[in-house]
């Protein structure tokens, strides 16, 4: 099985983190093959969605890291 994130695989992720957290998110595959996925809205790079094959299922993780820095000004 494929632990590459496919380019459908982006758009369909996509369309679903879309459709339950926020319209603007984009869902860029990396430039290298690998089985992450990098989550953006606008310029911002907000974290990576992996793909994880395990016993024969396919499903993805999405990793978001906030930085201490990140909430300062709040």
């Amino acid at each position: 099985m494929n632990k590459n994130m496919t380019p459908l695989e982006a758009a369909k992720l996509q369309m679903f983190l879309q459709a339950k957290l926020n319209p603007e998110l984009v869902v860029q595959c990396r430039n290298r093959p690998d089985e992450c996925a990098e989550i953006h809205i606008a310029d911002e790079c907000l974290g990576v969605v992996s793909k994880i094959i395990d016993e024969g299922e396919t499903s993805y993780s999405f990793e978001i890291t906030i930085l201490d820095i990140d909430l300062e000004d709040l």
